[in-house]
């Protein structure tokens, strides 16, 4: 964070949302000027978060440098959101040393990537690495929560729900076994 904790509030705010950060696998990120959180996996680097993204990989909408959005984090076990702060956003240039510490994390979190062995290589022509630093105090902890649902209607999509299943399918199925 920007500043110095002084008071164990600050201390365990710090704690909350590094623990919180590495133990997540996602996060929703809403830049400034979006209207929509998005997911995003992450790693946690040096104090902040770091995310890959453009090119092959997963979408930064609206995430650019000098600009600043708002981090929100679930609970590894129960999936609620858990903690959620302001970051400033900046991009790390390919091949830096903050850079290259960032993609070794960001190596071990990735999934079934294609080519694992050039990874590095492929996120520098094509990615951008980008640092979501947390500033100011949390906006959300536990204890602190907003009063409000923070449901979101679904986003638009052409997909739909099929129809409901034929009445005679439970008993064919329940019959073989």
């Amino acid at each position: 964070m920007d500043r110095t904790p002084a008071t164990s509030d600050d201390f365990f705010d710090q704690a909350l949302l590094e623990e919180a950060a590495k133990k997540s696998g996602l996060l929703w990120v809403r830049a400034d000027g979006q209207e929509h959180a998005r997911p995003v996996w992450h790693a946690w680097y040096d104090g902040a978060v770091v995310v890959v993204g453009d090119g092959a990989e997963q979408p930064l909408h609206g995430l650019v440098a000098g600009s600043g959005a708002v981090v929100t984090v679930r609970s590894k076990d129960k999936g609620g959101r858990l903690t959620g702060w302001r970051a400033r956003v900046t991009e790390l240039a390919p091949h830096s040393e903050a850079w290259l510490g960032a993609v070794e994390e960001l190596k071990g979190k990735r999934l079934n990537a294609p080519d694992t062995d050039t990874i590095a290589d492929r996120w520098a022509r094509e990615c951008r690495v980008l640092r979501l630093e947390p500033t100011g105090p949390l906006a959300e902890r536990p204890g602190a929560m907003p009063d409000g649902s923070h449901a979101a209607e679904p986003m638009p999509t052409p997909a739909t729900t099929r129809k409901p299943i034929p009445a005679g399918l439970p008993k064919l199925l329940f019959k073989r076994r």
